[in-house]
């Protein structure tokens, strides 16, 4: 099983989270490293602060040496995936081959209110995640692009330099809508991630995911699969990340609960060693 942390970049300074990061570069069990993508922090008042996620992730790809650098997840709703595409590839290369993608349609109203980003109904959002999927995946693929949709056109469109991955970068699709959410991840994702440590719900979105791979006749085995994993005590941590590994779980991803603790790090990634393998 693949043992992986995440920190959320909020109610924290650059030295704290940066400092968390470069401890586990040195801890061989994790295999990378996780962000979220928001502007205001969660479940808490937006005066506390949160840094951007894209910026934050050059940041640390730039200072680690080895771990994999990703956001659980990046929403659509928030750049044209154009933009998005290019900044996938300028990543990929800060990181020397480092970097997975993450990307979800987009949720946290608070946000869109505040800044004035429209958040669409929920049908187009996931329209325009579709469409999104097919430019990202163009423009990191191909020489030229052009793509004519609903929402999206490219017109002989170039994203250069291409990134350092091919034919790309993971996509991670992260999330758990049944409908269209586990539809797109069974035709592009490379890694799914189920938001949350719900063993039970984990293994039925699992059987959702398996059944849109069988209607399109894609092995479903070809998709990692990861849940997050809140650390609250570290033995109740690695107890649920054994339950998920016996779910069906490749890939743990052990979240730190902000304000991001360094004095996690090392216990966690010692009991993984010694009860997970």
């Amino acid at each position: 099983m693949k043992i992986s942390f995440k920190t959320s970049q909020q109610e924290t300074t650059w030295s704290d989270i940066a400092a968390i990061w470069r401890l586990a570069d040195d801890i061989d069990i994790y295999r990378g490293g996780w962000l979220f993508d928001h502007f205001y922090p969660l479940n808490t008042d937006p005066s506390q602060g949160c840094f951007e996620g894209w910026t934050i992730a050059a940041g640390l790809g730039s200072i680690t040496k080895r771990l994999r650098v990703g956001h659980m997840v990046t929403s659509n709703t928030y750049r044209h995936p154009a933009i998005a595409a290019n900044m996938v590839a300028t990543l990929d290369h800060i990181t020397n081959g480092r970097f997975d993608f993450g990307f979800g349609a987009g949720w946290f109203e608070p946000e869109h209110d505040a800044y004035g980003i429209p958040l669409p109904p929920l049908q187009e959002r996931f329209d325009r995640f579709d469409e999104a999927l097919e430019v990202i995946d163009m423009l990191l693929t191909t020489p030229v692009a052009n793509y004519e949709g609903d929402y999206y056109q490219l017109r002989e469109a170039y994203c250069e330099p291409k990134p350092v991955q091919k034919p790309r970068p993971p996509f991670v699709i992260g999330g758990k809508g049944e409908k269209r959410l586990l539809r797109a991840a069974a035709r592009w994702a490379d890694h799914y991630n189920y938001p949350g440590d719900d063993v039970s719900d984990f293994r039925y979105r699992l059987q959702v995911l398996h059944d849109h791979c069988v209607d399109i006749d894609r092995d479903p085995s070809q998709i990692e699969t990861s849940l997050q994993i809140r650390v609250s005590d570290v033995p109740g941590a690695i107890a649920k990340a054994a339950e998920a590994g016996a779910a069906g779980a490749d890939h743990v991803i052990f979240y730190l609960p902000p304000p991001a603790d360094i004095r996690l790090i090392e216990p966690v990634a010692e009991e993984a060693k010694r009860s997970l393998g």
